[in-house]
């Protein structure tokens, strides 16, 4: 039993990997016995894999008509831009009231680390996979401190939600121009100054322009 767990489990993560990067597409139909031979693996953990992405909104899930990728909208982005704001203002907040030397040191340490990638591959245009990964630690150094399991639990579920919408305009011409760098060091440097306010103030700011990005992006208007 708990070896079909990790199967289900490991199966579920690339699955969920597939449907942020858009390989997967939105709405596109899951056929079992195909995705069975993809990912090398047997019709039973991967329907257990399936059903536990529908219950975190990756998947859809029909009676008698099997799964398939969840679509999106610009009415669940704003939805889901809004949640995440709700929840990461709080957390930010308490991270900020409960500062010590340790959360400002690792702040400045995940900050430092994603300056030290370009945002952009080269070759591809698309978002460097280090940076990627360094710009989503800095975001949850920001909010480590805040004391609240839930809350951080709340906030990796909305990230990868928002992640579907940022990999599909990752190659958008629309956010050319946009100062990103600027925008995180202000949001660091509010954090370290301890300013609730104008921390929340900025992260705010920074999450409302990616979703106008991707709301005026052409690639959510073929997915949609």
């Amino acid at each position: 039993m708990n070896e079909k767990r990790t199967i289900a489990s490991q199966l579920e993560e690339r699955v969920r990997r597939d449907i942020i990067s858009g390989r997967l597409k939105p709405g596109s139909k899951m056929r079992l016995r195909e995705l069975s031979v993809h990912y090398d693996a047997g019709v039973i953990p991967l329907r257990e894999a399936l059903s536990r992405l529908a219950m975190t909104g990756f998947v859809s899930a029909v009676d008698q008509k099997g799964f398939s990728v969840q679509r999106i909208s610009a009415p669940e982005l704003r939805d889901v831009t809004q949640t995440r704001l709700h929840i990461e203002c709080r957390a930010l907040a308490l991270s900020i009231e409960n500062a010590d030397i340790e959360w400002e040191s690792q702040l400045v340490a995940a900050h430092h680390r994603m300056g030290r990638h370009e945002m952009r591959s080269p070759q591809t245009h698309q978002l460097n996979a280090d940076w990627e990964e360094a710009h989503e630690a800095f975001h949850a150094a920001l909010l480590a401190n805040c004391g609240s399991p839930w809350l951080l639990r709340f906030v990796d579920t909305l990230c990868d939600q928002t992640l579907r919408y940022r990999a599909l305009a990752a190659a958008s011409p629309v956010g050319e121009g946009r100062d990103i760098a600027l925008e995180h060091r202000q949001l660091m440097e509010a954090a370290l100054a301890r300013d609730v306010g104008a921390a929340t103030d900025l992260l705010t700011q920074h999450y409302l322009r990616t979703m106008e990005i991707v709301l005026e992006s052409e690639m959510l208007c073929q997915a949609s």
